[in-house]
């Protein structure tokens, strides 16, 4: 502002004329303390100031809200956007403070690491999480149509890096579907009937059979690259209908694990990405691009996954209930150690005998021991830090739980290794026939795909 505007911080000058009023060409009233608009409004200083002001500071908050959706500076912001643009209900924000009764008759709050540890830890999934592909497997399970468990699988390297209440109990199993645990319930060949009451951590790694994800590779790979440039791509439609359908799919398995466990940190593990995130070259027959969309499929899915587990959890903080479910982001896990990496973590595709050409089998695809040992890093940082929000656990749980419960429990109702002799829960049925034979037979197709995957 100038002199004549007003501004009382700036000196008068005493030889300048005197502006003249609207009125007798007198002086205005105030004349130095008003200004003059275009359409002969007057407008104090203040007013003029109090708008400059304004408009700087409109624009300082524009800028910083630019800055803060274009580059978010912390993780709590990452939540804070994603709460804002999903409409959800953000474990970011604290609910309103709970009452007395409910702080003192049910629930109880505990540190992430604690609310693990204190009952069973039970693990489920798929070959990713069973360990297929990283050796020494477990008695009786490395044989065709059998599960594959690795004693370097994470699920075996977490029991070991913490000190459980109870033990782990150890079902995923190659070839398995998110449909597969869900039409299992009531067998002994079920995973989800391993989750009981007094489990306190579960984690689960599923859905790649339910993609199709090494039927849908071995179509990129086992073709003529010259004559079929988009046998990749070409994918594209059924593997979204494949996800849409996947994500009930998952809710429906993590529902059930609720139901069994509800006071239990359950953590959705995600899958690494196969390839370097700029390829360097043709991987056999899959070009960079093929390898790039390879990559957006596996970036896609574990969003998917992500966004229903969010969702699933959202529900449950919304609500006040005890336990959680957890996103477990594993896709750069391997990076650096991808497929056509020199030492790669990764086990890549089997070139069979002469003649053969190339074979994606089994455990084409799948993380060797050291990936292993990668993905439990990630799994650990999870149930050290949790998730952004407290976690509270049934007092009543609590009280009840001891080694006896936590032994009894371990393996499920149907476990025949665990069950009280006599009872209908020993793998007969209140007839006596046995669960085995009452099971529906597997689908043949589900067995083929389920032996490569």
């Amino acid at each position: 502002m100038s002199a004549r505007d007003g501004d009382p911080r700036e000196p008068q000058d005493p030889q300048a004329p005197q502006e003249q009023g609207s009125e007798g060409g007198s002086p205005s009233p105030g004349t130095g303390a008003t200004a003059i608009g275009k359409k002969g409004k007057k407008k104090s200083p203040k007013r003029r100031r109090r708008a400059r002001v304004t408009l700087v500071t409109a624009a300082v908050l524009v800028f910083a809200l630019m800055i803060t959706l274009a580059v978010p500076t912390s993780r709590d912001a990452l939540l804070r956007l994603w709460c804002d643009t999903t409409g959800g209900v953000c474990p970011a924000e604290p609910l309103p403070p709970i009452t007395e009764e409910e702080e003192e008759d049910w629930r109880v709050q505990m540190e992430p690491e604690e609310a693990a540890l204190w009952g069973n830890y039970v693990a489920l999934g798929d070959s990713y999480s069973s360990g297929d592909g990283a050796g020494d497997y477990e008695e009786g399970t490395a044989e065709p149509g059998e599960c594959w468990r690795s004693e370097h699988a994470y699920a075996n390297l977490i029991e070991q890096e913490f000190s459980f209440e109870g033990s782990l109990g150890f079902y995923a199993c190659s070839g398995h579907k998110g449909s597969d645990m869900l039409s299992q319930i009531g067998t002994p060949e079920s995973q989800l009937e391993r989750v009981t009451e007094h489990t306190s951590l579960v984690t689960v790694g599923i859905g790649g059979n339910d993609l199709g994800f090494i039927p849908v590779l071995r179509t990129c790979i086992v073709r003529m690259p010259l004559l079929e440039r988009t046998a990749c791509t070409d994918q594209e439609d059924e593997v979204d209908e494949k996800m849409d359908a996947f994500e009930e799919t998952l809710t429906k398995v993590l529902t059930d694990i609720r139901d069994r466990a509800p006071d239990a940190r359950v953590l959705v593990l995600g899958y690494p990405r196969l390839f370097p995130e700029e390829p360097p070259g043709m991987y056999y027959t899959l070009s960079q691009g093929d390898q790039l969309w390879l990559n957006t499929v596996a970036q896609r899915f574990n969003d998917r996954i992500r966004d229903t587990v969010y969702q699933v959890d959202g529900d449950i903080y919304g609500t006040r209930q005890v336990g959680s479910v957890e996103f477990v982001n594993v896709f750069t896990a391997l990076k650096g150690y991808e497929v056509s990496e020199d030492d790669s973590w990764l086990n890549g595709i089997v070139l069979g005998q002469l003649g053969e050409g190339l074979r994606v089998d089994r455990a084409s695809f799948h993380p060797t021991a050291q990936g292993q040992r990668s993905i439990a890093e990630r799994v650990r940082l999870q149930i050290e830090e949790g998730p952004e929000r407290v976690l509270f656990t049934s007092r009543e749980t609590l009280e009840r739980v001891d080694s006896d419960v936590l032994y009894t429990e371990l393996g499920g109702p149907l476990d025949p290794a665990n069950v009280v002799p006599g009872t209908e829960s020993d793998g007969d049925s209140p007839d006596g026939d046995s669960a085995d034979e009452d099971a529906e037979p597997a689908d043949e197709d589900d067995e083929d795909e389920g032996a490569d995957s």
